[in-house]
């Protein structure tokens, strides 16, 4: 599975392509198959995120889960302050470690 991630220019924060618009929430992104060529040009020209890319990711029983360590960093938010770790859009869902 293949989904986009980029960061919002207003905010800096790290996002993921939707299928139709960006999240703040990994849980929400879309595989984006062989459309990842023409959905990166078409979000930057936007200017609504800057260098978009492709991240290898799976779907777990927690919902989609980036692959690589620091993919998954950048999903939930600082390693040194939990305080500021970016909340699931449903509190009740599970937490994966890092």
């Amino acid at each position: 599975m293949k989904i986009l991630t980029g960061n919002e220019l207003r905010s800096g924060d790290v996002v993921w392509w939707t299928g139709y618009d960006w999240s703040r929430h990994v849980s929400e992104a879309a595989d984006v198959g062989e459309n990842a060529p023409d959905i990166m040009a078409r979000e930057v020209a936007k200017r609504v995120v800057n260098d978009c890319y492709l991240v290898d990711a799976e779907r777990t029983d927690d919902g989609i889960v980036p692959v690589h360590i620091k993919e998954k960093v950048r999903a939930t938010g600082p390693t040194v302050r939990p305080d500021l770790n970016i909340a699931p859009p449903d509190p009740g869902a599970g937490t994966w470690e890092i």
